[in-house]
């Protein structure tokens, strides 16, 4: 603010609210060029969010270039409702500013003279654009990887050195919490990275944060000062990653035993079918986890649930591979 006003002072209010104004033109006509070699382009894709009670939901997407600029049609989408992770218009807003630049130039100025040019349509209802009362807590978190991935998906018929095969899509958001009454009350909370899809001309990293998500990792250390946790394992999910020529990155594996009762919430997808490949590469592991009591009885941890655990017990959550990009050929197999 202060630097604001000074150039405000040293250059007059109206020749700054000029030159800003050119920077955001400069960045349209910048899209409008990267964009004229495709007018009248149209490119497709879909994919699925899956609900708690195990079914799925379509999210459906057209691209559509247009003259004035790129249109994002939601429609045919599937229905919001309780139970399925779900986004508001903004998230979807969101996911389409992010693709759309993940795939410019990198002298493209990031700002709203790009914005003038992408244009949503959705259906009100849908889960691109829940109203009302249904539940949106997930849709930031779990939606908007899935929305994501359509778009880039369909982006990849134009600009394929631009995106990499489908990543993980999803935060495997984590919460451990004490019980109500506890002594020593406690929440934790955290996201876990997984495999990206293969790229154009490298293989997709493993063990990282992709799409709608960049959360910093917690060292084992300070979890295990001042929480009731004990880590067992933390390392990469080999043989999780999609084959291909350019191989998907590898899933994580994450254990965590808890010293206390406590209450465990798992909110991720991705878990019924994995990240699919890009031009023949093969699809990534999809994601699994388990719990397990302090008899060593193990159960299947569910994607979008709450339940109570006992001291003593563990869980592990194996987070999804990235795709692969490119069939094997037979002498590199």
């Amino acid at each position: 603010a202060a630097r604001l006003r000074e150039l405000a002072q040293a250059h007059g209010r109206g020749a700054v609210h000029a030159a800003m104004a050119e920077v955001c033109e400069y960045a349209e006509r910048m899209m409008q060029a990267e964009l004229a070699t495709h007018r009248g382009a149209c490119w497709e894709a879909s994919d699925e969010l899956e609900a708690a009670d195990g079914t799925r939901a379509p999210v459906c997407v057209r691209l559509r270039v247009e003259e004035r600029g790129l249109v994002a049609d939601f429609s045919g989408s599937g229905r919001a409702r309780p139970g399925l992770p779900s986004g508001v218009l903004a998230v979807t807003r969101a996911c389409f500013e992010f693709a759309a630049r993940s795939i410019l130039s990198a002298d493209v100025p990031r700002n709203g003279g790009v914005s003038r040019l992408l244009h949503l349509v959705t259906e009100p209802g849908t889960l691109v654009d829940a109203q009302a009362p249904v539940p949106v807590g997930v849709g930031n978190v779990e939606a908007s990887q899935r929305i994501a991935d359509v778009l880039l998906a369909a982006l990849s018929a134009a600009f394929p050195e631009r995106v990499a095969a489908g990543s993980q899509g999803t935060m495997n958001n984590l919460l451990v919490g004490s019980l109500p009454g506890s002594r020593n009350p406690f929440v934790y909370y955290e996201t876990i990275g997984g495999g990206q899809g293969g790229r154009s001309a490298k293989p997709g990293q493993s063990g990282i944060h992709t799409g709608m998500t960049n959360t910093a990792n917690t060292p084992i250390e300070a979890l295990e000062h001042e929480f009731p946790l004990r880590a067992l394992a933390y390392r990469l999910r080999r043989g999780s990653g999609g084959d291909g020529e350019q191989p998907g990155g590898e899933g994580i594996e994450r254990s965590l035993r808890l010293l206390e009762d406590a209450q465990v919430t798992l909110l991720a997808g991705r878990r019924s079918r994995g990240a699919p490949g890009l031009e023949g590469g093969e699809a990534g592991a999809p994601g699994a986890d388990t719990a397990l009591d302090p008899d060593g009885r193990e159960t299947g941890l569910h994607p979008l649930s709450t339940q109570q655990l006992a001291s003593g017990s563990s869980i592990t959550i194996r987070t999804p591979g990235g795709g692969g990009r490119g069939r094997k050929s037979k002498l590199s197999r």
